[in-house]
């Protein structure tokens, strides 16, 4: 069969977003603006939250939602937030920018998620926290968790980076905790090339993210929308806004975006479902093909309790005669691009702080030997797929 390239992710610029950017230009207007805010509005309303803020990266949304807790909340340098022993690195590593310590918990061997059965042996009178990552697109056990963090007081971050459009028993992800992030990054469900979103249904939370993304500014003056107001009030409260256009109020960030990554995200919000049904539809019918080897991998499941929109199709070596680096070659050879199953406990700047942990992990360790994940993007053809199954068969014939 004629070698193709599957890569992980996709991205396809439609007209609208290209009429966008162009009124964008002719209106000199980058910062801050009509599209920045309709965007939130959008993504914010489609997943069930009053409040969006439009950030530079999943991760900045992630940096900017811990430190508001931290900071509203009073949480001291050294308090704890549980995270799980399997995702990408930029989870655990904001806790340790916002002065907190991570506490690793391990992972539910079928969905890659937070275990949580082994959630409150973790917890401290320091524990602050958990962050719920929803992986490649497939929601955490929400009510377990959520019921835990009642408990125990604790908040909760949900992490949809990988799950835009998920949901858990009918609820949007990013709606059931405290806050919820996202990533617009080019390789995930939607793009905007890079960014982020942080969304949430209290006010307090969504004012001091957007403060905190623009270096901590005063929140009476967030963008220079507000200078529109001076004009309209009086001299006192003119000079109110005047006096607090460079009023700091905390030591925070530049993780602001342009009107130009807002006007992608705004068409990628008309054709989102068209995009989530594709990467459900590819990951059906690839799941279906990759049956007759179904025995040596474990292919992803989808819980009857929720919908999953697929950033990436995992797959785990359950075979010990399958050596995944031979395989991995095979595919890569083949033109079909792979990633590690998102190993975080092994890696070499953690091992270098935490020391040898995968001892502690016997989940994370595994699925760090064995795991790993291909593309499932709704840019792949029928064609595309079958010579993916192809592959898969001609390596395990």
């Amino acid at each position: 069969m004629k070698k193709r390239k599957i890569t992980i992710g996709t991205l396809e610029i439609g007209k609208y977003a290209k009429q966008l950017i162009n009124k964008t230009l002719d209106d000199s207007r980058l910062s801050y603006g009509p599209l920045s805010a309709k965007f939130e509005n959008e993504f914010a309303n489609y997943h069930d939250c009053k409040f969006g803020i439009f950030t530079a990266s999943g991760t900045c949304a992630l940096q900017i939602a811990l430190h508001a807790l931290k900071s509203l909340h009073n949480w001291k340098d050294g308090d704890e937030v549980l995270v799980p022993a399997v995702t990408f690195i930029a989870v655990s590593n904001i806790v340790i920018q916002n002065s907190l310590k991570p506490v690793f918990v391990d992972v539910n061997s079928k969905t890659y998620n937070i275990d949580p059965s082994q959630i409150e042996k973790h917890i401290t009178k320091r524990t602050r926290a958990i962050i719920a990552v929803h992986s490649f697109g497939l929601p955490a056990e929400m009510d377990a968790i959520l019921k835990i963090a009642k408990k125990h007081k604790l908040k909760v971050i949900e992490d949809g980076c990988e799950a835009v459009g998920a949901s858990y028993k009918g609820k949007k992800v990013g709606s059931m905790g405290d806050i919820g992030c996202f990533s617009t990054y080019v390789a995930h469900i939607i793009t905007t090339g890079v960014g982020g979103l942080a969304t949430t249904n209290n006010a307090k939370y969504a004012v001091k993210m957007k403060s905190l993304m623009n270096h901590g500014r005063d929140a009476v003056y967030l963008s220079i929308d507000d200078d529109d107001k001076i004009s309209k009030e009086t001299d006192k409260s003119a000079f109110y806004l005047i006096d607090r256009r460079f009023s700091f109020v905390d030591v925070g960030y530049s993780y602001r975006l342009t009107e130009m990554e807002a006007a992608l995200g705004l068409e990628q919000m008309r054709i989102i479902k068209k995009i989530i049904d594709k990467r459900q539809q590819n990951a059906a019918y690839l799941t279906a093909g990759l049956k007759k080897v179904g025995r040596a991998l474990q292919l992803p499941g989808i819980p009857n309790y929720s919908k999953h929109t697929y950033l990436g199709y995992p797959i785990v070596i359950v075979d010990p005669k399958v050596n995944r680096t031979k395989l991995i070659l095979h595919l890569e050879h083949h033109g079909v691009e792979t990633r590690y199953l998102m190993p975080l406990i092994n890696q070499p700047v953690y091992k270098k702080i935490f020391g040898n942990l995968e001892p502690k992990y016997p989940v994370a360790k595994k699925l760090n030997a064995n795991g790993f994940y291909i593309g499932i993007h709704q840019s792949l053809t029928k064609a595309d797929l079958d010579y993916i199954i192809w592959v898969f068969w001609e390596f395990f014939k």
